[in-house]
Order: C-alpha cells, then sequence, then structure tokens
C-alpha cells in the first residue's frame, strides 16, 4: 500500500464523516486533496504524474457530472470522485466509479427496504424513464435532491467503498 492509497484512505474516511453529519463534503478537503494529488504526482513522477493525476481527477468528475447535472447527486460527491482520481489515476478511477455504483445500488436498496420506502423508490425509477423517454434526459423537479422527499443517501460511504475495492483488485 502506497502514499496515495493511504492518502485516499484517509480523505474518503474524513469526507464519510463529514457527510454523515452534515450531508456536506468540505470544498478544502475535496480541492485540497485534489491540489495535494497533482503537487504530489508531479514531484514523484515529473510531467508522467502530472499526467497521470490530472486525467484521474478529470474522469473522476465525467463519471459523477452527469448524476449531479441531473440533480441525483451532490456536488461534493462529485468532487471527491475528482480527488480520489487525482490520487490513483485514470484508469483506477474508472473502477473507483464503477464499484462505487455497485456499492451505492447495494446501499439504496438497503436504506430503502429499511425505510419503507423501497416500493415509492421502484415508482420513482419508472416515473423517471418514463420522463426521459417523453422529454429527453432532463431532471425531473420531483426527484432531485432538492424536491425529493425519499432518504438521502450520503454517497461518500460508496465511493469510499468503490474506491477500498479498486485500490484491493489492481
Amino acid at each position: 500500500m502506497g502514499i496515495p492509497d493511504v492518502v485516499v484512505l484517509i480523505l474518503g474516511g474524513v469526507a464519510c464523516v463529514c457527510d454523515l453529519r452534515t450531508r456536506r463534503i468540505p470544498n478544502l478537503l475535496t480541492f485540497g486533496g485534489s491540489a495535494l494529488a497533482v503537487a504530489y504526482s508531479l514531484w514523484i513522477s515529473s510531467l508522467g504524474g502530472l499526467t497521470a493525476s490530472v486525467g484521474g481527477w478529470t474522469v473522476g468528475l465525467a463519471l459523477f457530472l452527469p448524476m449531479f447535472l441531473l440533480g441525483g447527486m451532490g456536488a461534493g460527491d462529485v468532487k471527491l470522485a475528482a480527488c480520489i482520481g487525482a490520487w490513483l489515476g485514470p484508469r483506477a478511477a474508472l473502477f473507483v466509479g464503477l464499484y462505487s455504483a455497485i456499492a451505492g445500488g447495494v446501499m439504496a436498496v438497503v436504506v430503502a427496504l429499511a425505510t419503507g420506502y423501497f416500493k415509492q423508490a421502484v415508482a420513482n425509477v419508472w416515473l423517471l424513464l418514463a420522463h426521459w423517454r417523453v422529454v429527453g434526459v432532463r431532471p425531473l423537479p420531483e426527484l432531485t435532491l432538492e424536491g425529493s422527499k425519499g432518504p438521502r443517501l450520503p454517497f461518500a460511504l460508496p465511493i469510499l467503498a468503490g474506491a477500498i475495492a479498486a485500490m484491493w483488485l489492481k
């Protein structure tokens, strides 16, 4: 386990605590962590490290930005994924995104079942798909973070789980 892996675990752990307590992930953590990743990569591996770090940041951002733009994810989650990508590089960032989506889906089902929201969640998925079929892929105000009455998921947890899985399976 190298320094980037340890830093990802620390940043991810702090982000989880913040997300659980306040439902926010501080910019200082995400932007500061990203800047530190770029500087570290440049220092350790010169231009190749800089390219990998910026590439990982870009991949992490690109994977989760659409969900933010559709109102289904907070900006802090997107910035956290980008920060982790900056530390782990573009290839690992792809796997972090994949494993985070799987962990997030499992977490969503567990929370929906535990809160009695599962039936409504399934109905919401069908409503969203119908909405997209009619008007295109656009936010549905009743189902965005601001408009929804359902339980909110602290998505830093699945992102950290995805990062751990990506680091473990590399």
